[in-house]
């Protein structure tokens, strides 16, 4: 019988932190150390978090034939809010939800900081922009018949969703607390509490009482700035989990591939 060759002698390991000739023990130097730190922050993340497994389906899902820029519109409404939230953000810094100076604050925004009026104008426009995406996109959903089996959930989600920024819109036109604003208001208000059995009281939760004041412009600046978009937040979540979970329905004018097995029987 052959006799098996010694091993060599093992190597003691470096400590951590060690380094020699300015490389660590592997021989790599700053740039490489700094990499593998970077990398292993990510893997740290990734572990606890599983986001890898998410954005891959996100990126890399299957798409079926026959796609065309209709399929964008949901895409285009997401960045619509994304860009919403952005400008609301920057707008917030100067706004004072207060009956007296919230129109004052708004002017001075307007007029006197650097940018403000173009930001204004893009947060206001951009509503308007939101809202038309958004109409489309569920008329596509429609229209194509991807609203069916198995993806009700996800209509129903879409339906709240376009509720919710109708809500938007509606509790971020009394900001200004100007006239036109004050008076559509009302208009808006008197019309939701026509509304049969729940109308009335929903009215009076809106204004915060029996009419416009005060009151009224904290209640919708607190709705338009933290409750609505935390909805919209989560409930896009979990639209795009859906959708990358159930995938993306194929236009009805193709026709799909049908298993041999099933034209086989239908010619027999």
């Amino acid at each position: 019988m052959p006799k098996l060759p010694r091993p060599g002698p093992l190597s003691r390991p470096a400590k951590p932190g060690e380094r020699t000739n300015g490389a660590n023990g592997n021989g790599a130097g700053p740039a490489e150390v700094a990499k593998e730190a970077g990398g292993d922050v990510l893997g740290w993340v990734d572990e606890r978090t599983g986001a890898t497994g998410f954005l891959t389906g996100m990126l890399y899902r299957k798409v079926p034939k026959g796609t065309n820029w209709f399929y964008t519109l949901g895409s285009a409404t997401l960045f619509a809010f994304t860009f919403q939230a952005l400008t609301g953000v920057f707008l917030a810094m100067y706004y004072t939800p207060s009956p007296t100076q919230a129109y004052g604050s708004i002017t001075h925004l307007t007029n006197d900081v650097w940018m403000g009026e173009f930001v204004r104008g893009m947060h206001k426009w951009g509503a308007s922009v939101m809202i038309v995406c958004i109409f489309l996109h569920m008329g596509r959903t429609f229209l194509f018949g991807a609203y069916k089996y198995p993806r009700e959930l996800n209509w129903v989600i879409g339906v709240i969703l376009l509720i919710l920024t109708m809500v938007m819109g509606l509790t971020g036109y009394l900001l200004p607390f100007d006239q036109r604003s004050y008076w559509a208001t009302e208009v808006a208000s008197n019309i939701t509490g026509t509304g049969p059995v729940l109308g009335p009281y929903l009215a009076d939760f809106l204004r915060a009482g029996p009419e416009i004041g005060g009151t009224t412009l904290s209640r919708f600046y607190a709705i338009h700035m933290l409750l609505v978009p935390g909805l919209i937040i989560a409930l896009i979540g979990a639209h795009l989990y859906l959708v990358v979970k159930l995938g993306t329905t194929a236009p009805p004018w193709l026709k799909g591939d049908r298993p041999k097995s099933v034209r086989k029987e239908e010619v027999g």
